[in-house]
This record gives C-alpha cells, structure tokens and sequence, in this order.
C-alpha cells in the first residue's frame, strides 16, 4: 500500500494538503456514516478508512514520512516476506491503530541492528533515563566531594586511613592493660 496513493497525493505533498486530503476522505469514509449501510460496504468503507488513517498518522509525523519515504525508494520488494499490506510498518488486516513499528526488512544484519540501535538511542525515553542517570552520577559526585571536604575540615587533615590507623592503635593500646 502506498500511502501517498491511498490519500490521492503526490510525493512532494505539504502537511497541508495532507491534512486536507485526509480531512475530505475520513469524512467520506468515516464509518458512523456509513452504520446503516449493507455490511459488506460497511466493512469496504471501514477498511479504506483504517487504511487512510494510517497514511495520515504515517504521512504528517516528519520523522516517521522520512523513514517511509526511505524505505519505499531504497527497494520496492523489501516488504515481498511478509503478506501484511503497509510497507513493512507492522500493520496487517486486523492490526490497525497498533503503535508505529517497522516489521522486519530482511536487510543486513549489521545494517537493521546500527539502524535499530540509533532508533532507540534517539527515543525520548531513552533521552530521559540518561538525563536522569546523568543528574544522578553527577549528585553522586558533588556529594562525595562534599563529604572529603566536611572529612577534611573536621579530621585535621588526616586521612581516612591514617584516621583508622590511629584507632587501631588506640584499641590496642586499651586492650593491653
């Protein structure tokens, strides 16, 4: 399936004539109006409008039409494994409005596994955990120069060490009477 056909559009389409394309079509094939119709017109109509949901939710997102736009130029029969329509985005007849996923192209192993990789390290989840992780290490860091200073200040610049030494000997020194 191609999306840019499903909507009536050609490749160099703008949001906006995708959202206006979308917008005309969802309003023809929405399925509410179509509930008092025969059932095999019923499900025609809900399959084509499942279908240009889809184009819709592929084609407006920037990131995700770069990646479609990618992958339908790099090869036309990257999809020829799976027997599920959508261009290898994971969608079949009785997956629609699944979350955004590339079903496997059979390419390179190498290649799919950097690509994979890259996908997750620029993830927002991804981004936060290490943000997070980040802040964390460095308050580690802080506190634990916090620590050899107030060590430092209180301990007449002893050393841990030399400090523990010390009250080694001093237990010694008591035991021994």
């Amino acid at each position: 399936m191609d999306h840019y056909k499903v909507l009536g559009l050609p490749r160099s389409a703008s949001k906006e004539e995708i959202k206006e394309a979308f917008r005309k079509l969802a309003v023809k094939l929405h399925p509410d109006k179509h509930s008092h119709s025969p059932k095999a017109v019923r499900e025609s109509t809900t399959l084509r409008f499942k279908q240009v949901s889809e184009a819709y939710q592929v084609l407006i997102d920037d990131r995700k039409r770069a990646d479609y736009n990618f992958q339908s130029s790099r090869s036309h029969n990257y999809n020829a494994s799976t027997s599920n329509y959508g261009h290898g985005y994971g969608y079949s007849a009785t997956n629609y409005g699944g979350k955004y996923r590339r079903a496997s192209s059979g390419g390179s192993g190498a290649s799919s596994a950097f690509e994979n990789v890259l996908r997750y390290v620029t993830t927002r989840a991804f981004l936060l955990n290490l943000s997070v992780a980040g802040a964390f290490l460095g308050g580690m860091v802080v506190v634990n120069r916090g620590w050899d200073a107030l060590w430092k200040m209180h301990n007449a610049e002893k050393s841990f060490e030399e400090t523990m030494r010390s009250l080694e000997r001093s237990k010694v020194r008591k035991e021994k009477p």
